[in-house]
């Protein structure tokens, strides 16, 4: 392909595609990932959270209000396209807070192929791939679910640690002994499903593990 054709392409899709703000909709600029009103509305300080096991986890919004109705379309109602405006925003926060780290893998909690037939896209796995672009690091599935479980939003927070025991397996441990991986989900509330990731992860020989979401439900 020709730069010209290219150049086209890219006019073509400028004039044809426009990119909203995801918590209140508004068109935006292309490369933008929230309007100014909103933009000015996020926290300064990144909310850190521990998730089961003691891993460290970086969000960078609370989820509630506009926050979390902005989650539940990108979740619930097909509006996958807004994990690169999403991916900017963490990205911004796990450099921030994990500056000395250096990922190998980023990888991301994984759904039961059941529920990814309903869903058509895991939210999870979209973010944890625009993040990797962003970082330039490599993305991976190193992880399966291997047993369908109930939502953990739809139990309370005693059940939620049995929830998740024997649901996930790790697929090739060759690829993850000893490397840095970053996990991504979308939400963090009890750190039930991302600490039993981690836990997973570390029994196969990786060398370190950090957490990244969208965002964190305060519980407490």
């Amino acid at each position: 392909m020709t730069d010209f054709i290219r150049r086209v392409k890219s006019n073509l899709a400028d004039i044809f595609y426009t990119v909203k703000c995801p918590y209140c909709k508004n068109v935006i600029e292309k490369n933008g990932y929230a309007c100014e009103k909103c933009a000015k509305s996020f926290p300064e300080i990144s909310i850190i959270e521990y998730a089961v096991g003691g891993y460290k986890c970086v969000s960078p919004l609370p989820y509630k209000g506009d926050f979390a109705n902005a989650i539940k379309r990108f979740k619930f109602r097909n509006q996958g396209v807004y994990a690169k405006q999403f991916a900017m925003l963490m990205v911004e926060r796990i450099v921030r807070e994990y500056k000395d780290k250096k990922f190998d893998i980023i990888t991301c909690v994984p759904m039961h192929k059941n529920s990814l037939k309903v869903r058509k896209y895991n939210q999870a796995e979209l973010l944890a791939r625009q993040c990797a672009q962003i970082l330039n690091k490599p993305y991976f599935d190193t992880l399966e679910k291997i047993k369908e479980n109930k939502a953990q939003h739809s139990i309370n927070s005693r059940e939620r640690a049995k929830n998740v025991k024997g649901v996930y397996q790790v697929i090739t441990k060759d690829l993850i002994k000893d490397k840095n991986i970053l996990i991504i989900d979308d939400i963090i509330t009890t750190g039930n499903t991302l600490g039993e990731c981690a836990k997973m992860l570390e029994k196969a020989g990786c060398k370190s593990i950090c957490c990244a979401t969208m965002c964190a439900v305060n519980i407490s």
